[in-house]
């Protein structure tokens, strides 16, 4: 969201505190929890007719889901927020389709996915809905928003874990999302706490529940956590706390390669972590950090 434009919905949101406190908290709300599509290309359409598409509905709300390949070893991917399934593709183009069988889905509000807002407990559903179609994944990848529903989804749901999963640039903590909302659209106090008040009534929680290394600390299988140093998106303290909390992870840190991790040397250690038969528990639960450029 442009700043300019930005500060506009802020001081409208504002004066709406004021005279129809209401309407300014659903608006609000319905702002901070609704992702901008971009426009999908013919290049995105092909990639999504590559695989057998299947769908199902969450709330009303039809999910697109993906499918490629036939192996015994199930991956699922999950995008992050204002992304959909084709941030997967060399990943998806990379792995043997004979011994792998490859599962994505645009989450709601997103990609192919109908819908205008999405928050984690409705992506979780859509993953809890998807496992129950598919069956239990050996494998999760995720990436930012995705990282983060599947570290509350595995959190809450531990009978459903995959064997090991790929945390890529994960939040950390919902209220830091809450203060980038509002130091980008200025709002008041006012305007805020009408906001936060919307959102535990819709999601029977306050932001501050919502932190990633809390429910981190209950995972049971191994993970590759991946951040970026200079990510300015998420900041890559958020990775390092939940690496702390979530006992045999790895942490690998990259320099260059911001939020999206775009680079042969992400792809291939993610690529390897699939495909290695190992549990990559650290024995004495240390750190296990790699910097990596491009």
């Amino acid at each position: 969201m442009k700043t300019f434009i930005g500060k506009l919905i802020g001081l409208y949101l504002n004066l709406l505190a004021v005279i129809a406190p209401r309407k300014a908290a659903i608006k609000g709300f319905a702002l901070f929890c609704h992702p901008f599509r971009g426009k999908l290309k013919d290049y995105h359409h092909s990639f999504f007719n590559s695989a057998e598409k299947f769908d199902f509905m969450v709330h009303d709300e039809k999910i697109q889901a993906y499918r490629w390949g036939n192996g015994a070893k199930k991956v699922l991917f999950l995008h992050g927020w204002q992304s959909h399934s084709f941030r997967w593709r060399n990943y998806i183009e990379a792995l043997d389709k004979s011994t792998h069988t490859l599962f994505a889905m645009d989450a709601p509000a997103h990609g192919l996915s109908t819908g205008k807002a999405m928050t984690i407990p409705l992506y979780c559903e859509a993953i809890l809905k998807l496992i129950a179609v598919s069956g239990k994944p050996d494998v999760v990848v995720a990436h930012s928003a995705g990282s983060f529903t599947s570290i509350y989804t595995f959190h809450h749901y531990p009978a459903l874990s995959p064997l090991k999963m790929v945390a890529m640039a994960p939040p950390g903590e919902a209220e830091e999302m809450v203060e980038f909302f509002k130091s980008k659209l200025g709002l008041s106090h006012r305007c805020l706490n009408l906001i936060l008040q919307q959102f535990e009534k819709t999601v029977n929680q306050l932001p501050s529940y919502f932190s990633a290394p809390y429910f981190a600390a209950s995972l049971k299988f191994p993970g590759l956590i991946i951040h970026d140093e200079k990510d300015d998106e998420t900041p890559v303290e958020n990775s390092k706390n939940i690496h702390r909390a979530w006992k045999g992870s790895r942490l690998m840190l990259t320099k260059g390669n911001g939020h999206n991790l775009k680079s042969p040397d992400v792809l291939k250690a993610v690529l390897d972590f699939i495909q290695s038969e190992d549990n990559m528990h650290n024995k004495n639960g240390a750190a296990v950090i790699s910097k990596q450029t491009k």
